[in-house]
């Protein structure tokens, strides 16, 4: 996964986040001057956090920003952060490939009963389809750092980082 930029998932998140406040200003300034609302835009909205929240959580997990406590953590020996930065990314990867297989099985049911949005009246499945491909680029990030873990230890907390939770 190194050979992935984590950049790729940053600017996802960040597109995300720049289209998320620009249809939440049109929104507010349509709905000031006109008393009326876009019904339309709180699914699209809904769609981007998911997005951005999926993207930012598999950057996290590349770099091992997720939270954790800090005080188990740093408070032991270099095998114990070892070990714990082996289960916890373990962990993470395991979880993430359940949510992948189930979002999966939410797009095929949303695909085979032909459900659509209730604003846009679009099929439900093209807003659901990224969710699993980004739970798997979460459980890849976090297998990628725990098999980094396995073969060099830990990464070193970087200077200036000060501890504290991530």
């Amino acid at each position: 996964m190194r050979r992935i930029p984590v950049a790729l998932e940053e600017g996802l998140a960040v597109a995300c986040m720049a289209l998320l406040v620009l249809i939440t200003l049109g929104n507010v300034v349509t709905r000031y001057l006109t008393d009326e609302s876009f019904a339309w835009t709180e699914e699209i909205s809904v769609f981007l956090m998911v997005v951005m929240t999926l993207a930012g959580a598999a950057a996290a997990a590349a770099r091992d920003r997720h939270v954790r406590i800090e005080f188990f953590y740093e408070g032991g020996s270099a095998a114990r952060r070892r070990r714990l930065a082996l289960f916890a990314a373990c962990a993470a990867g395991l979880v993430f490939v359940v949510l992948a297989a189930l979002f999966a099985r939410v797009v095929a049911d949303e695909i085979r009963y032909g459900e659509t949005s209730m604003g846009l009246g679009v099929p439900r499945w093209w807003f659901t389809v990224f969710s699993p491909l980004l739970c798997a680029a979460v459980a890849l990030r976090s297998f990628a750092f725990a098999w980094q873990v396995a073969r060099d230890g830990p990464p070193q907390p970087e200077a200036g980082d000060g501890g504290g939770a991530r």
